[in-house]
């Protein structure tokens, strides 16, 4: 593969990423002819095809799939190289590829807000998922840096904390626990819950602290997204256990309240992480320490 071209890697990754020449095309702004041509000067020097069309599907075929993993690599340590030697060249751009769990969202602009001015020509590539979506793009070395609670076991990564994250228990103001004090969280057993989606982090929490307490809970539904469950609890629909960083503003407008409960909030961190083999490039880097050095107080002067 000794003539295989780095323009050709990333005509092949596109088309593979799509599965289709017309779409790989329209990204990479070319004529479908020129993509299919450039897929066929690769195939001929690997000696195998690359895609194989079922009907009108195109398809990885057995070799595609092989090489897709070698030219992916491939791309992004050329995109790392760029960055280490603009860096050197004293040039503040690149691209940074963020990766945050969903309850991450309700701050990470605010972060990024804070940083991009120092780096005006940094593209930024942002990823919101729940916990597990979000671990399988750090494994997979789609994401440059992550942030999200629990560093996860199943990888090895460097993570860093570098702000408070609580969770509390929410519910309408009306709800008859509103006004209570000093509750045990026992006293909840009997409550209609709504908890997030298998995979969450703010799930695996709730679990845990409910199960280290020997307490149980009823489910009354399970919802993907801390909006509508904001707006069910709202609604009177049940309580839930919750990042204080999502209900800022309702909790400030008097439309939800967090009930008072002995040993609540629970207060975890948040982490800043990437995987233990990656070298991180240097806008990477710059915003992994931006995060260590500033991250805390941004978080907590714009939600609290």
């Amino acid at each position: 593969m000794r003539n295989v071209t780095l323009r050709q890697m990333k005509v092949f990754v596109a088309v593979a990423r799509h599965l289709s020449f017309t779409r790989a095309a329209q990204e990479l702004h070319l004529t479908q002819p020129a993509v299919s041509q450039q897929v066929k000067l690769l195939e001929e020097e690997v000696g195998l095809p690359l895609f194989e069309k079922i009907g009108r599907k195109v398809q990885l075929a057995p070799a595609g799939a092989e090489l897709l993993h070698y030219a992916t690599q491939t791309i992004e340590l050329m995109r790392e190289a760029g960055e280490a030697l603009a860096a050197m060249r004293g040039l503040k751009r690149g691209v940074l590829k963020l990766g945050a769990v969903s309850t991450a969202k309700y701050f990470a602009p605010s972060l990024l807000s804070a940083f991009t001015p120092a780096y005006p020509e940094v593209t930024i590539k942002f990823d919101v998922g729940n916990r597990e979506e979000i671990i399988k793009q750090m494994a997979a070395n789609d994401i440059d840096l992550v942030i999200m609670g629990r560093p996860p076991r199943e990888l090895e990564t460097i993570a860093e904390p570098f702000a408070k994250h609580p969770l509390v228990i929410i519910a309408a103001p009306d709800h008859p626990f509103a006004s209570r004090k000093r509750m045990q969280l026992k006293q909840l057993s009997n409550q209609q819950f709504l908890i997030r989606e298998e995979g969450s982090g703010t799930r695996a929490s709730m679990e845990h602290v409910f199960r280290e307490r020997h307490v149980p809970f009823r489910v009354s539904m399970e919802v993907s997204s801390n909006e509508t469950i904001k707006q069910a609890v709202m609604a009177g629909m049940g309580i839930s256990f919750i990042s204080a960083h999502t209900v800022g503003l309702e909790l400030a407008a008097g439309k939800l309240v967090c009930l008072d409960i002995v040993g609540l909030p629970i207060v975890r961190d948040w982490y800043v992480m990437h995987l233990r083999d990656k070298h991180l490039s240097p806008i990477a880097a710059a915003f992994r320490s931006f995060l260590l050095e500033r991250g805390g107080q941004i978080i907590h002067k714009t939600i609290g």
